[in-house]
């Protein structure tokens, strides 16, 4: 009996050294969120060690950490900036993530049918599967990018920003309607057409005519002569001037045309 006295002390002085020893090193190793900027500084190295490594997926999160937890890290606005080129890296890339599948070609599939069953792009399916062509062949197994795109454009900041499901992608300087004439609201993008025609005054502008400055790409709305398109007029990006539409420049609307499927809603606010 004495003996078991013994031992059931000896266990309760060994739990209170545990307890205290574990609220020790809590005090001694703080979170992420309480480090200094230094310790910033070390994750953005260890991110560009990652990229140089081909390690996408890891670099990612850590650039997510640094943002979340570094608000004020000096080079923060990089970060940013690197994080949406990952981004899209990523999606344009053969990688495995939470937001892709692998789909096995059937029997009958093209790549118009698959894309419209997963409520994706041909271009992109064929940008991430290194498809140049638009024949496939059955039994393929072709990587499917199927997170759900949406935009926001923000009239007083004149930016486009792209989401995926809940996640920010990128963000793109723009042009909106002078005189706050580009229309709020949320619409769908409804066709999409590359080099298109521009109908002014009753006439045809044909995409080859200087006087075309549809840019592009055109990705037009659910209200009848409003979309997102590109520019011959590079210059002008990031003011209120056009005449109600989102203008963006050629290489950025060629960027987003890749990744959004007609369908996709765009929101748009003051």
């Amino acid at each position: 009996m004495k003996n078991l006295r013994i031992i059931l002390i000896s266990i309760a002085i060994l739990a209170v050294l545990i307890a205290a020893f574990a609220f020790l090193l809590r005090k001694k190793t703080p979170s992420l969120a309480n480090t200094n900027l230094g310790s910033a500084s070390g994750l953005y190295n260890q991110a560009n060690t990652l990229l140089k490594d081909g390690e996408l997926l890891k670099a990612k999160g850590i650039l997510q950490d640094i943002i979340i937890n570094f608000p004020d890290f000096k080079d923060i606005s990089e970060v940013e900036k690197q994080l949406q080129d990952l981004n899209m890296r990523i999606i344009f890339s053969a990688l495995n993530t939470p937001q892709t599948k692998m789909y096995e070609v059937q029997s009958g599939d093209s790549l118009a049918k698959i894309a419209k069953k997963f409520n994706t792009t041909v271009e992109l399916i064929k940008r991430s599967n290194n498809i140049s062509s638009d024949a496939i062949h059955f039994g393929r197994s072709l990587r499917i990018w199927t997170g759900k795109f949406s935009c926001v454009v923000d009239k007083s900041q004149n930016i486009l920003t792209v989401m995926s499901g809940d996640e920010l992608v990128k963000v793109y300087i723009v042009s909106t309607g002078a005189n706050n004439h580009t229309p709020i609201g949320t619409y769908k993008i409804i066709n999409k057409l590359v080099n298109p025609p521009w109908y002014k005054d009753g006439k045809v502008v044909p995409p080859e005519s200087p006087q075309n400055i549809l840019g592009t790409r055109w990705m037009g709305f659910d209200l009848e002569g409003y979309g997102i398109h590109g520019t011959t007029e590079p210059e002008t990006i990031g003011m209120q001037i056009t005449q109600g539409c989102v203008r963006m420049l050629n290489k950025d609307v060629e960027e987003l045309y890749l990744l959004l499927p007609v369908g996709t809603e765009v929101t748009i606010i003051d």
